[in-house]
């Protein structure tokens, strides 16, 4: 009896439509289909398929490296690779399922599934030469460099503050302005301000916007207020 042998479109698609619905599970966003990804995939997979190879770096590049050269501009990537063989062959969405179930079940590739600030996915899925069917399935997930987003701190206090942001702690300066440009979402806490032993504590928290200028000013109190407004661009 001939093996069974997948529509290799049919699989790729499925890839997509079963990891957005596990992401939907999550209460995550869709990922939309993106040519150059798609692109990219297929060609690793079909690198990796004919040499036999299967490591995330056979060809001497990242994944990131790859995504480049297939005209994607990024800021953020990830990668998922599946390897299947089976002497009776697959069905098209049985493929689709083992490759997407395998990544659940793997934390760093489950990581990369519910990647809460990728947008963008392309998937390729290329067939190995030899007697029993064996298929290589590339994922790759992006965050478009369109999608980075900058905003500006401003320190008008006599004294420094201390903040964080994107997960590292920084100081700002009296007088002094800072410039943050970032892909991820993240939250910007004030923690604290004044110098010597005892520096007085704060507890502010902003999500950073886009086009926004944080003004730290003093207060009637002798503390410290943020002022939110649109960061002039010089055009």
């Amino acid at each position: 009896m001939p093996a069974i042998l997948p529509d290799i479109p049919v699989v790729e698609a499925q890839i997509i439509e079963m990891t957005n619905a596990y992401r939907g599970r999550q209460n995550l966003g869709n990922l939309r289909a993106n040519a150059n990804l798609t692109k990219a995939a297929r060609a690793y997979a079909a690198y990796l398929a004919k040499r036999g190879l299967f490591s995330h770096t056979a060809d001497g590049r990242e994944a990131g490296d790859r995504i480049s050269s297939a005209g994607y501009s990024w800021c953020q990537v990830g990668e998922n690779l599946a390897m299947h063989l089976d002497s009776r062959g697959f069905q098209s969405k049985d493929l689709a399922a083992k490759s997407v179930e395998g990544w659940i079940n793997s934390p760093p590739h489950r990581a990369n599934l519910v990647a809460p600030n990728m947008t963008e996915i392309g998937v390729g899925v290329a067939r190995a030469p030899g007697k029993d069917p064996k298929f290589i399935s590339v994922q790759l997930f992006g965050r478009p460099q369109s999608l980075t987003y900058e905003f500006q701190i401003s320190n008008t206090t006599r004294e420094s503050i201390s903040y964080s942001f994107g997960g590292e702690e920084h100081e700002i300066k009296p007088r002094y302005a800072v410039t943050h440009s970032s892909c991820a979402p993240s939250e910007i806490s004030f923690d604290s301000f004044g110098g010597g032993l005892w520096p007085k504590k704060l507890s502010m928290r902003y999500a950073a916007r886009d086009g926004l200028l944080y003004r730290l000013e003093p207060d009637a109190d002798g503390g410290v207020r943020v002022a939110v407004t649109p960061l002039e661009r010089v055009r």
